[in-house]
């Protein structure tokens, strides 16, 4: 199984749409997803993932089956030294992290005392039991920390502990369910989160994909039968460097490299 997860193109977060610039890297995304072939999409309902997914729609022919939880996650948490005393989960200077670095413990994040200030548990629960719910359509059942497979076992066979990596590419099913995702940068590392089993404050606050960006995760089943997903390309924006067309900079902090 391949998920794909797409970020929304550069927003115009004040009409819940895209910039000039928005439209133009959600066609170059359309042309580079044009030869994929793809199982079921998926998007948020909010504007700018809406705009974004609508060229690759239009390329494959198809519409995408749209998640209410998929949409930002944004529920508001209490901080220190903000005028309305509100943040979002996904927004802490370093230093707070210095003074809290159970956030970044997968065990503890959720009960430190800012995560308790919102209403983040049952958020986050029900994201993950949402996207679990999802997975059990394709045969992946969550089992612990990673996902027993339900298809027919000769069908992965092939695979088995410690296999080479050339061992398991000579025999991979060319059938394999691609999920797409076109959603947005908080909810995305809040779902890779649950998949390989760390603090998703670790993900919001290490990681930035820019917009239009392309991130994939793999199921790799070397034991017959169960699956843990992992990392393949995160935040990759090939389509807008090879047709020389910046990087946008939006939910980060720092200029993106352009190389």
């Amino acid at each position: 199984m391949k998920l794909i997860f797409i970020r929304h193109a550069e927003p115009d977060y004040s009409i819940d749409s895209l910039t000039e610039k928005g439209f133009h890297e959600a066609e170059l995304l359309a042309r580079r997803t044009a030869s994929w072939h793809v199982t079921d999409f998926y998007c948020s309902p909010l504007g700018r993932a809406v705009k974004t997914s609508e060229p690759t729609l239009a390329r494959h022919g198809r519409t995408a089956i749209t998640c209410d939880w998929l949409q930002e996650f944004r529920v508001p948490v209490s901080s220190e030294g903000r005028p309305d005393g509100k943040t979002i989960p996904w927004d802490f200077m370093p230093e707070y992290l210095n003074r809290y670095p159970e956030l970044l413990d997968a065990d503890r994040w959720l009960d430190t005392p800012v995560m308790k200030s919102g209403d983040v548990k049952n958020a986050y629960e029900h994201v993950c039991s949402s996207f679990d719910k999802l997975l059990e359509k394709y045969g992946y059942v969550r089992d612990g920390l990673a996902y027993r497979t339900t298809h027919n076992e000769s069908s992965c066979g092939y695979m088995v502990y410690n296999g080479t990596t050339k061992e398991c590419m000579a025999a991979h099913p060319d059938d394999e369910p691609v999920l797409v995702f076109f959603c947005h940068l908080g909810i995305m590392l809040c779902i890779m989160s649950h998949l390989i089993n760390t603090s998703p404050v670790t993900l919001w606050q290490g990681f930035f994909t820019p917009p239009s960006s392309v991130t994939v995760l793999s199921a790799e089943e070397r034991i017959p039968g169960l699956s843990y997903f992992r990392c393949q390309m995160l935040g990759d924006t090939s389509h807008l460097r090879l047709n020389d067309e910046p990087v946008s900079y939006y939910g980060g902090f720092a200029p993106p490299f352009q190389g």
